[in-house]
């Protein structure tokens, strides 16, 4: 398959079509307030739900799953910490150019085919797509998992106006009793199996919060100043996880090696050179200053 050639792990098809299961998760998660400060999460409802409004002529959505996980970890066990996926190139650079690659090969087969590709780019709701189609169930952190590699991957789509043969056959719960993710989650985010209150979760206050971190998570950080990965290192399902093979994910040996003083120390000269095509730019150099800065001050 064309989609397992560019490198991605999983690829499944489904009909694009209302989220009705999804309709009144969205609309409960959101009247708690658990988007936080991500007021974006209120945008565009409809469109979070149903892709045909989204994508004119909507007709299928084909999920795809890329693999990052690496066993490298950073060097100095003091330093803070960053997460997994942030160790390499900024996964929206490298996904986005593979699913233009997906589409140019998609229009060479059939023709006439239109579409839109999406990495974290627009009101979809990508778990809920990829679970649809069979790459795994949404487990109680809620993390796609799948039984055979885990949850170190990530998540995008094609929205095409073509009629596709579907995956009809979604995966089981594997979660079973196990409650490690909700044990061990520093900030008690996991309020409820497969409910997670995002403005408690660590790698929403060092990515999307904007303003202070509140003085309550002061000593429940642990240690994270990009990310999280906790909920994941834990969970049982990780064992079967695989190292990547994408190059553009290997690990940045400048950012392993930096020890926890260099972390306290960092530049904004620095920042921008180490992290030129990282996903941690998004903090920019004031929110990782302001996350490393909490960290100290426990």
């Amino acid at each position: 398959m064309e989609a397992a050639k560019l490198g991605f792990q999983f690829c499944g098809i489904s009909k694009a079509a209302f989220l009705e299961e999804e309709a009144p998760k969205l609309e409960s998660w959101l009247r708690n307030g658990f988007h936080g400060e991500m007021s974006y999460m209120e945008n565009h409802f409809d469109k979070r739900l149903d892709p045909r409004i989204l994508v004119e002529g909507a007709r299928s959505v084909i999920s795809l799953s890329l693999n990052y996980y690496t066993d490298k970890k950073q060097e100095d066990p003091a330093a803070p910490k960053l997460s997994k996926y942030a160790f390499g190139t900024d996964y929206h650079f490298v996904i986005k150019d593979k699913l233009k690659l997906l589409m140019e090969v998609i229009r060479q087969e059939i023709g006439e085919v239109n579409g839109r590709a999406f990495v974290d780019s627009a009101p979809v709701l990508d778990k809920a797509w990829a679970k649809k189609s069979g790459l795994g169930w949404v487990g109680k952190h809620s993390n796609l998992i799948n039984k055979t590699a885990g949850s170190f991957f990530f998540l995008a789509e094609l929205i095409l106006d073509l009629d596709l043969e579907y995956d009809i056959n979604p995966s089981k719960d594997y979660c079973g009793t196990c409650t490690r993710c909700i044990d061990a989650c520093p900030t008690d985010a996991i309020v409820a199996p497969y409910i997670v209150d995002g403005s408690r979760c660590i790698s929403y206050l060092t990515i999307e919060l904007k303003n202070e971190l509140p003085a309550e998570f002061r000593g429940k950080m642990d240690n994270w100043m990009f990310g999280c990965d906790v909920c994941q290192d834990v969970c049982p399902w990780n064992k079967f996880s695989v190292l990547n093979t994408e190059q553009n994910f290997s690990p940045n040996e400048g950012i392993l090696g930096l020890k926890s003083s260099d972390w306290q120390e960092i530049t904004e000269e620095t920042f921008n050179k180490v992290f030129k095509n990282s996903a941690v730019k998004r903090t920019k150099f004031k929110g990782l200053k302001r996350n490393i800065d909490f960290l100290k001050s426990v």
